[in-house]
């Protein structure tokens, strides 16, 4: 029995995780949760797995939270209380499923504690990078890729260790404007970026996937799971979403890993990791001979953005957490009205002109970057 932890239980992320343990209950237990502010579902949750921890993100809701319980759990609210659900749960894999930098923090602490960490928070990686991988190799700890694409290569690269990679390549299905019309781009509303064709994902990702930026995060995460340069880690669009990542060896041959538009694949790998599960969670592609798959060279004036994200990932330093931190918030001044969508990308550009990058990193530096660029970004959308 795996005891199992899990920030961002009410996202798409946690409820397809406890789904997946729904099915396979007599493997996985349940011994942390947290949510941010949907205390309704967390009560449902936790009232069916009996975590004895519990995180909410606001605090004015630990008291309607309790008020829905059948047990009594410890209930920890607030960012820091992120990280004390990691250090008082006693769980053997934390599934780090939180949005935006929230998430560093907590995954740092799993790591000091060696505990393992299954990671779809690209946030961890793109502005702690460094600091994350150097402490998960110094306590030996696995870091284990829960994105779609991150994990497909993984699972490419895994037992093939003598082979020499060359390249990875990262599928990205181009969103819902792939065919809107470049010249209209300015005139994009939320409710058309958020309509994703492929993924069912939350408001944060979905407009990410529109702008690109979450492939622009994906290359800087590759860098840090993968330890590939920039310059051999390439995007691709795949409208059809179902080849998710692909190496290639330096003996010409490609190794690719298909599979429905289901986050089931990789988070039921990633919980069972380094077993294999011995079930598929999902149905499986009903026949090859009817797929038909298609692979397109990004358009950068449609999606500058990837643009700017290899030029932070060559930058490396504190480049990432700008890039970052200003997308959050240009993204969320979008999703209220405040800037056109073809703002979002001016945003960071002009954040990340007004910053000068540190190379010398460490959290303190890390988090002060994180602060600055969201203030700068904020102060510049008002």
């Amino acid at each position: 029995m795996k005891n199992i932890t899990i920030l961002g239980s009410t996202g798409s992320i946690g409820l397809t995780t406890l789904d997946v343990i729904r099915s396979h209950r007599d493997e996985f237990n349940i011994v942390g949760l947290s949510g941010n502010s949907n205390y309704t579902l967390l009560a449902q949750q936790a009232n069916e797995f009996k975590p004895g921890i519990i995180g909410i993100g606001d605090k004015d809701l630990v008291n309607p939270l309790r008020n829905l319980l059948s047990y009594k759990p410890e209930i920890i609210t607030g960012e820091d209380g992120l990280v004390s659900v990691v250090r008082n749960s006693n769980c053997d894999l934390l599934l780090n499923a939180l949005v935006g930098a929230v998430g560093l923090l907590p995954t740092m602490e799993a790591l000091k504690l060696s505990i393992n960490v299954a990671l779809a928070n690209k946030e961890t990686l793109v502005i702690g990078g460094e600091l994350v991988t150097e402490l998960a190799k110094k306590n030996k700890v696995h870091l284990i890729p829960v994105d779609s694409e991150h994990n497909a290569i993984f699972q490419c690269l895994r037992g093939n260790g003598d082979r020499e990679a060359k390249n990875i390549t990262l599928t990205g299905s181009g969103g819902p404007l792939l065919n809107y019309p470049l010249k209209d781009f300015d005139k994009v509303t939320p409710k058309e970026a958020l309509n994703h064709p492929t993924w069912g994902m939350g408001k944060k990702i979905s407009i990410d996937s529109a702008t690109m930026v979450n492939k622009g995060l994906e290359i800087i995460e590759a860098r840090w799971f993968f330890g590939f340069s920039t310059e051999t880690i390439d995007v691709v669009i795949h409208p059809q979403s179902i080849v998710h990542g692909m190496v290639e060896f330096s003996d010409g041959s490609y190794l690719a890993m298909l599979g429905p538009t289901s986050m089931s694949v990789p988070i039921i790998y990633s919980l069972y990791y380094p077993d294999y599960a011995k079930t598929a969670p999902v149905d499986s592609l009903k026949s090859c001979r009817d797929l038909s798959l298609t692979f397109i060279e990004p358009d950068l004036k449609r999606y500058p953005a990837l643009k700017t994200a290899r030029e932070v990932a060559k930058t490396l330093g504190t480049a990432p957490a700008v890039f970052n931190a200003s997308n959050e918030i240009a993204v969320q001044a979008f999703l209220d009205g405040k800037i056109k969508f073809t703002q979002i990308i001016e945003v960071i550009n002009k954040t990340l002109d007004k910053h000068k990058t540190v190379y010398s990193i460490n959290l303190d530096v890390l988090l002060e970057t994180d602060r600055w660029a969201r203030a700068t970004a904020t102060n510049m959308i008002n």
